[in-house]
């Protein structure tokens, strides 16, 4: 039987990227953030730059939350706009996969069964990820992050967690490998769908990880 294969591909730092691409700025350089500059220091970051995050500040943090010695500009948000690249952004999945194996689960993420299609193009899934990556940031701009995974679970854990501990942004994970490195991975709650709420629900029965459940 053909070995499952998905990738789940996210738009980096998706709102902030675009305001960079719109003002000629490099999206992976740039101090940016989206917010309200009408409202009060206050307000909540929609989105801010990879370089922002790099030097520790969190995303959806409060405008006060930025340390006043890093200048940064402060994009308002235009959702319109961000739509209009995400549906560019869309067809340019279109070009390597049919529609029935593209499931979108936000306006910046979606997973991709390329289970039938590594054959076809004869490349592996990482290969792929990597040409559709690179036509996404050629095409708009906008610089991508991937999980491949057997199934559609550990393909967003492997972008989730994964992904961001290597130089190429693509993480990859199949059950061994899930059970060798992150069975005692925590917070628990760096996990798809694992919240605050359900990681004290799950501390409270003495659940620490993943490895924790399968006892």
């Amino acid at each position: 039987m053909e070995e499952r294969m998905y990738l789940c591909i996210d738009l980096k730092s998706f709102y902030a990227c675009v305001e960079c691409v719109e003002r000629g700025l490099d999206p992976m350089t740039s101090h940016l953030v989206v917010a309200d500059p009408k409202r009060s220091e206050k307000t909540i970051c929609l989105a801010i730059s990879p370089s922002l995050k790099a030097l520790g500040i969190k995303n959806r943090c409060r405008v006060f939350q930025i340390p006043k010695n890093i200048k940064y500009i402060m994009a308002p948000p235009r959702l319109k706009r961000y739509m209009d690249y995400s549906a560019d952004i869309y067809a340019i999945y279109l070009k390597y996969i049919a529609k029935e194996d593209i499931h979108v689960y936000s306006i910046d993420e979606v997973f991709l069964d390329v289970t039938p299609y590594l054959s076809m193009y004869q490349l592996t899934a990482k290969e792929l990820a990597v040409t559709i990556m690179e036509d996404i940031k050629n095409t708009t701009g906008i610089p991508a992050t991937a999980g491949i995974g057997t199934n559609l679970y550990l393909a967003k854990v492997a972008l989730d967690i994964t992904a961001k501990h290597v130089e190429d942004n693509i993480g990859y994970l199949d059950e061994k490998i899930y059970q060798k490195t992150l069975w005692n991975h925590r917070p628990i709650t760096d996990f798809w769908r694992v919240g605050k709420g359900t990681k004290k629900r799950l501390e409270s029965i003495g659940i620490m990880t993943m490895k924790d459940i399968t006892l």
